[in-house]
């Protein structure tokens, strides 16, 4: 091991760091919006880093995969169209189009790069790429929200990275607003929210953001992601108009699509607020 080489993301806010063992650097370049680099690692697969922060690790992507998407989908009635922002890895549109009732999912990627390099380095998360219900946009995410046709949208998840650089501007009221008007009666907007041991002060700020911009309803859940600050991550989901007490537990129960960590007892379970973190929200 003394002759090994790792990659270590140091994290100053919470005073912690994460590495993994790798083998070789595969790839490496500067895009216009951020730098990529794709490592192949001793124990976890591939993994992508994009400004020197893990993205992505073949070995545990299907945790955030999953708890991002299945969810608000066996929360909402029937999502027949899904935007999804940012994503491009394309884990994400793969876990959506496992749903045969979404008709159209169009994912918004401001950074090409980062969808043809999960293309070449992670081919398992681009399967959903060819299928026809799936629309592949390089622009602006938070442009193409502003511009999005009013009560067109049943589903928004927005997979974005850290709140810096090309993703700020997809956690404020603005960007949530945008978001409520495209949404019809009952949709959802499911956002990851970084680390709740770390980083409650966005939740909080998020929620409020997203309740100014008219969303009602609000819940928090929580898995664990072992390639991520803390290795505990969130997504937040909020409704428009109506609330989010339950989710379609039958639905869940007898899915026909294969799952490796997404099920009724997690879903139930990501549910489940920790204390300190109910009272932090007030719940």
């Amino acid at each position: 091991m003394s002759d090994s080489t790792w990659f270590t993301e140091q994290h100053e806010h919470s005073g912690s760091s994460i590495g993994f063992r790798v083998k070789q650097k595969l790839h490496s370049e500067k895009t216009p919006f951020q730098t990529i680099e794709i490592y192949d690692t001793t124990d976890w697969g591939k993994l992508m880093v994009i400004d020197g922060c893990m993205m992505v690790s073949s070995r545990d992507n299907f945790l955030y995969h999953e708890m991002m998407s299945h969810p608000a989908l066996f929360t909402h009635a029937r999502a027949k169209r899904v935007v999804i922002i940012g994503g491009g890895d394309c884990g994400t549109l793969r876990e959506v189009l496992r749903h045969d009732e979404v008709e159209k999912a169009v994912q918004v990627e401001i950074d090409e790069r980062v969808t043809r390099l999960a293309e070449k380095y992670f081919p398992e998360l681009c399967e959903a790429n060819d299928d026809p219900r799936a629309e592949l946009l390089f622009i602006d995410g938070i442009k193409y929200m502003a511009e999005c046709e009013p009560e067109s949208l049943d589903l928004i998840i927005v997979d974005s990275t850290d709140p810096v650089g090309p993703a700020e501007g997809l956690f404020n009221a603005a960007f949530y607003t945008s978001c409520y008007k495209a949404l019809r009666h009952g949709g959802i907007l499911v956002q990851q929210s970084e680390s709740p041991l770390v980083h409650l002060d966005l939740i909080k700020s998020m929620r409020v953001a997203m309740k100014s911009a008219g969303f009602q309803s609000a819940k928090t859940l929580n898995f664990p992601q072992p390639c991520y600050p803390t290795g505990w991550w969130s997504c937040t989901m909020v409704r428009k108009g109506a609330d989010l007490a339950g989710f379609r537990e039958r639905g869940a129960a007898s899915k026909q699509f294969p799952t490796r960590y997404y099920n009724v007892d997690m879903h139930r379970a990501a549910l489940a607020m920790p204390e300190f973190v109910r009272e932090a929200l007030g719940e």
